[in-house]
């Protein structure tokens, strides 16, 4: 199973991966978590994603296609699949992905995009900035990613859709509420 949780910067992805992995027995794979311990660790990766993150510009496709594939690779005994947090940001990584996985018999099943509006994503992320101390979470940064997301990322949904693997969820409002809609949506694309 390859689930795809979607969404602009601070919509929740990290908050319902946990609770989809949790249920699904699915290996999490966060491209920004996976990114920021590269960072931490001054590894050749990290010194050159570095720039590109805290000027809030997107991560070369080759470095994170090569990064996400070696830990899809690494998927346990006992596990489902993976539940994708952050991927893919691009079309170009979209078609790339699928093509890695189809050359392992396996495929996207689907794709849950959380739909949040602007201005609660800025307060969220504000907000995570003044508890955590991330760089990139600063008001301008912030707006950065967002025209970012808008430009580069919304059209990966067109790519799926255009594959009956996309839906789109309301992420504002109770946690709960928002798990068991993208529950129910896992559950319909994931039947055999």
């Amino acid at each position: 199973m390859t689930i795809i949780l979607f969404g602009p910067p601070g919509c929740g992805k990290g908050t319902q991966s946990a609770l989809i992995a949790e249920k699904y027995k699915l290996k999490h794979i966060s491209t920004g978590d996976i990114l920021r311990n590269e960072i931490e660790l001054e590894t050749d990766l990290g010194l050159s994603a570095k720039k590109y993150v805290n000027e809030g510009k997107l991560v070369p496709d080759d470095v994170i296609i090569d990064m996400l594939m070696k830990a899809i690779k690494t998927v346990g005994a006992g596990l489902n699949g993976v539940l994708l947090d952050g991927f893919p940001r691009t079309t170009a990584q979209a078609e790339a992905l699928e093509q890695k996985l189809a050359s392992s018999n396996k495929q996207t099943n689907v794709l849950i995009d959380l739909i949040v509006s602007e201005d609660e994503l800025i307060t969220r992320m504000l907000l995570r900035g003044e508890m955590t101390g991330r760089v990139d979470d600063s008001l301008e940064t912030i707006k950065k990613r967002l025209q970012v997301y808008t430009e580069l990322t919304l059209p990966v949904k067109l790519f799926y859709q255009a594959q009956n693997k996309y839906v789109s969820i309301y992420g504002q409002g109770d946690i709960t509420t928002i798990f068991g809609e993208i529950c129910s949506e896992i559950d319909k694309h994931t039947k055999n």
